[in-house]
């Protein structure tokens, strides 16, 4: 028996020519191509001023107005991303014949076809990334030790980078692909779809995936987004994404002799749930939105920080870092900007729709402020200091 040889292996692999799918081709590609790249960068956008409201760089104060932009920005954010996901598997199905070119012969084009092939090769693969690392985010479900926000915002910077990357090199052949028409074809298998159908079925696909998914952000589409995570529903009318026994909080949140600490250089007010109750109360109706991607509005009652702040004599103006009771998991603390501060809006909140905060959602206080993501409205609240 002869062992195969390399001829032999060769002549197995398949070549682009050897695919007649009359729907594949740069009229094909391209147009797939542009609605892809147009939904990515929208993500990219919309990814980084997620990031930018987690932690805000000092050229870009992002304040407590309009109170409902992180709602809108982290929605479009998840559903643009959600959208793109036919879009993706449409446009490698289209080049998959392409991947059988066999490299050039001469020693100079192989580089560059090696190079080109890389950069092709961390586009798809950072791309897959983002997507089923964001989907598994929207479900809550992390299988990894890395830190899903830092990691994909950084991935974020490769796909983007890569892909202007990829359309630099390939701008003559989208130009060349957009330029021709999807009907101009000669058909040779009347049984199999037609570019045009590609194109409408994919079109299709991203919307449906769109409507069933989006009525976590849209209130009006919940009823028919039959695949968003959150419904809008929970105890006190509010979903709950951390309970107090995951956060690791109950205890410490049900200690009849809970006292919040309000702290400004070298002076100290503390104030139990009652005497916060007996302050001049604020009642606000505030979205509170999440990273992944749901959102809902509730009445909210409780005490300004900026007249909490006041007790201990600092300035309405003031930053202010909150403290967490909770004993696990990230965001035991966080930062409220000056700007969210001075707003009236921005509260300690003591109850919700009317009812006293369960434990779930905050019991004895936590904060609520305008255009904040949901993990930065620190529930269980222990301690407010004042930055100097």
């Amino acid at each position: 028996m002869r062992l195969p040889r390399v001829e032999d292996i060769e002549r197995r692999i398949p070549r682009p020519e050897d695919f007649h799918a009359r729907s594949r081709g740069p009229a094909t590609t391209a147009r797939v191509g542009v609605a892809l790249g147009i939904a990515f960068g929208i993500c990219f956008l919309t990814g980084v001023w997620s990031h930018y409201q987690y932690t805000s760089p000092g050229w870009l104060p992002i304040g407590p107005n309009p109170a409902w932009l992180y709602r809108v920005t982290q929605g479009v954010h998840v559903a643009t991303g959600i959208a793109t996901i036919p879009l993706l598997l449409v446009k490698l199905w289209s080049v998959y014949p392409r991947f059988f070119l066999r490299p050039p012969r001469a020693r100079r084009d192989q580089l560059v076809d090696l190079l080109e092939r890389a950069s092709v090769g961390v586009l798809v693969a950072s791309a897959i990334f983002q997507l089923a690392s964001g989907l598994l985010n929207i479900a809550q479900w992390y299988p990894w030790e890395f830190s899903f926000r830092r990691t994909h915002e950084a991935v974020a910077w490769v796909a983007i980078g890569s892909l202007l990357v990829h359309i630099a090199v390939k701008l003559p052949v989208i130009r060349e692909g957009l330029g021709a028409s999807v009907d101009d074809e000669v058909v040779t298998d009347p049984d199999a779809p037609s570019r045009r159908a590609v194109l409408r079925g994919v079109t299709a696909a991203s919307g449906l995936a769109l409507l069933l998914t989006v009525g976590q952000t849209v209130p009006f589409l919940r009823k028919v987004s039959v695949f968003g995570v959150r419904d809008g529903e929970g105890p006190q009318g509010l979903p709950i994404n951390r309970t107090a026994r995951a956060a690791g909080a109950v205890e410490a949140a049900s200690d009849p002799g809970f006292a919040l600490e309000i702290v400004a250089g070298g002076r100290t007010v503390s104030l139990t749930r009652e005497e916060l109750a007996g302050l001049p109360q604020r009642t606000h109706r505030l979205p509170i939105a999440c990273v992944e991607g749901w959102s809902r509005s509730a009445v909210w009652t409780g005490v300004a920080i900026r007249d909490l702040i006041a007790l201990v004599d600092a300035p309405a103006g003031s930053a202010v870092t909150v403290r967490s009771m909770q004993t696990r998991g990230a965001f035991r603390t966080s930062e409220l900007p000056a700007d969210f501060v001075r707003d009236p809006r921005t509260l300690l909140a003591l109850e919700l729709n009317g009812e006293q905060l369960s434990l779930d959602h905050g019991y004895p206080c936590r904060i609520i402020a305008p255009n904040r993501p949901g993990v930065l409205q620190t529930k269980w609240v222990r301690r407010l200091e004042v930055k100097a």
